[in-house]
């Protein structure tokens, strides 16, 4: 395998053991050789961020995934493996036990179809997916946004506390 592409891929869960499935979907994305995990971040948890009330809490994190897979081909990838790792795609934004998202082309590479926007449309709003992001690809930009550990630190950052009033 040449790997001449780098990808960045948003993961995680909220059934099962989390991590226990990011391992397995890690290993059945490698286990033919046309695609490399070659960095994985810590894993963040976080609470749930739209779909159903009341859906436990997310363990998400991120890889840098290499490949010669165009992102369409990866995208396939993707999604094949969190079927096998158990996810049914019945309630939108619902409970999972594998997510794996194609965030983001490490050469910039912009793709818009009807199966895929890349980069990942809401990448640039979301700390739960910009800080492991962050860890493993500080350096990435997403095109016509900014750097990706600059805009998780515009997102972590706390609100500015309002001037204090006196009395």
């Amino acid at each position: 395998m040449a790997a001449d592409h780098r990808f960045a891929v948003a993961v995680g869960g909220n059934r099962g053991e989390v991590a226990a499935t990011l391992n397995w979907a890690a290993a059945l994305l490698e286990a033919d050789g046309l695609v490399r995990v070659t960095i994985r971040s810590s894993l963040h948890r976080t609470a749930a961020v739209g779909g159903p009330m009341g859906q436990g809490d997310f363990l998400n994190g991120a890889w840098v995934v290499t490949t010669d897979f165009g992102p369409h081909q990866l995208l396939h990838r993707l999604q094949a493996v969190e079927t096998a790792c158990g996810r049914t795609r019945t309630i939108t934004w619902g409970p999972r036990t594998c997510d794996l998202d194609l965030l983001l082309a490490e050469d910039g590479r912009i793709c818009a179809s009807s199966v895929l926007t890349l980069p990942h449309p809401r990448l640039h709003l979301r700390a739960f997916v910009l800080a492991p992001l962050a860890e493993i690809a500080p350096d990435w930009r997403i095109p016509g946004v900014g750097q990706v550990s600059q805009l998780a630190a515009a997102l972590a950052a706390p609100l500015s506390s309002p001037a204090p009033v006196k009395a």
